[in-house]
């Protein structure tokens, strides 16, 4: 076995720049997180089972097999001085391997707990932060009783998988009981039921946390989801400094009792009595941050690979109010047609868009395809220019 050590976090540990950063994902976290980290003099090497992936693109090296394929992790260990993951979706099995014969600061535990919404729950229960009223369902009869508790709507999810809505049924009426619970016990997985929580907006946080034990939050972005994918990330979020403060301050409290290495995003939800309940964690680089790459002193992702590599953190300062705006499949060909537009026409005054594109091959409907980050001295004026745009006209 070489020095890389045998997986466990080590506070003294430090990756210098020259080293190679093993990436297990090759979508569009690890790509950005890719060129922040090949600025700072990083090389790196990613797995993935989709050729010519976006992370593979702008890596030195993709390693085109499936997640659960022993070899390729070998691989993946005896090319890299440490490991990271760019979605939890990963084998935490696999990971543990990897742990076994390269350095993965992040472990296998944080992966174990948020891959399953039961676990994450009581992880973050145990931290003293709230989240939703909650129980684990395994029957019909259960998710009667449990609807007929909470009241309706409730929302009714899948323990593991599912994202952007998926895996997710909105009961509305006990009528609807028996047709949730037949369709989603087919995940063959834990259920749990959420009671619905009227909140006023929904609030994330980015936390980075090191070996060393330095934790740096990034300021609290409001989020706007359409059809259940993340349209808008607005920041400064609309709301009070004293809920931003506080949304903060709960993400830096659940880094700290989950012992996060790398980043975590905490997602919220803020009530109209000023209460913030946790929705759900991800243990990575996240959408709603990616308005930091511009509008930050430290991006998301060079904070991610200084957080992993146990470089001392960056400064999470914001520079200027921002709106993030996802871009989907069906907004690729009016930002395209925006893009080729004189320079007088592209900008209002104050106002600066940047694209990013994430080099993914087929744009499909509702797919994310890449961002725009617009700056402006107010988000009011970025919202103003998103609303005049042809770019996100088509959101169906």
């Amino acid at each position: 076995m070489s020095d890389k050590g045998n997986g466990v976090m080590d506070a003294t540990k430090v990756i210098r720049p020259g080293g190679t950063i093993g990436v297990l994902g090759g979508g569009q976290l690890g790509r950005m997180l890719a060129l922040s980290g090949r600025a700072m003099g990083y090389r790196f090497v990613t797995l993935d089972p989709t050729p010519d992936s976006p992370c593979g693109q702008v890596a030195d090296r993709q390693i085109t097999a499936d997640y659960h394929d022993v070899e390729a992790a070998r691989a993946l260990a005896e090319e890299s001085d440490v490991i990271t993951y760019e979605f939890e979706n990963v084998d935490a099995d696999v990971t543990e391997l990897l742990m076994a014969e390269s350095y993965v600061p992040q472990g296998s535990k944080l992966l174990y707990t948020t891959q399953h919404r039961l676990r994450e729950k009581r992880a973050i229960e145990a931290a003293g932060v709230k989240v939703a009223p909650y129980a684990e369902i395994n029957s019909a009869a259960e998710l009667h009783e449990a609807v007929t508790r909470f009241g309706t709507p409730c929302v009714l999810k899948t323990a593991t998988g599912g994202y952007d809505g998926k895996g997710q049924w909105v009961i509305r009426s006990l009528d609807e009981v028996e047709e949730a619970y037949e369709t989603l016990s087919r995940a063959k997985t834990e259920l749990v039921l959420e009671q619905f929580i009227h909140f006023e907006k929904e609030l994330s946080v980015i936390a980075a946390r090191s070996p060393r034990g330095e934790v740096k939050t990034f300021p609290a972005a409001e989020n706007i989801h359409v059809n259940n994918i993340l349209h808008l990330s607005i920041v400064p979020a609309r709301t009070s400094e004293h809920i931003q403060q506080e949304a903060e301050r709960l993400a830096m409290q659940i880094a700290e009792s989950m012992g996060v290495i790398g980043l975590i995003a905490v997602e919220l939800f803020l009530t109209e009595e000023g209460e913030l309940f946790v929705n759900e964690l991800a243990p990575r680089p996240h959408n709603s941050g990616h308005y930091t790459m511009e509008a930050c002193k430290t991006s998301q992702f060079e904070q991610h690979v200084r957080a992993i590599c146990n470089l001392p953190l960056g400064s999470t300062e914001l520079l200027t109010p921002v709106v993030m705006g996802n871009v989907l499949g069906q907004h690729v060909e009016p930002l395209l047609d925006w893009i080729v537009q004189p320079e007088s026409e592209q900008q209002a005054d104050g106002v600066t868009a940047k694209v990013h594109l994430y080099g993914k091959h087929e744009a499909k409907h509702n797919r994310k395809m890449g961002h725009v980050n617009v700056l402006a001295g107010s988000v009011d004026e970025a919202l103003q220019w998103i609303e005049a745009s042809n770019i996100w006209k088509t959101n169906e």
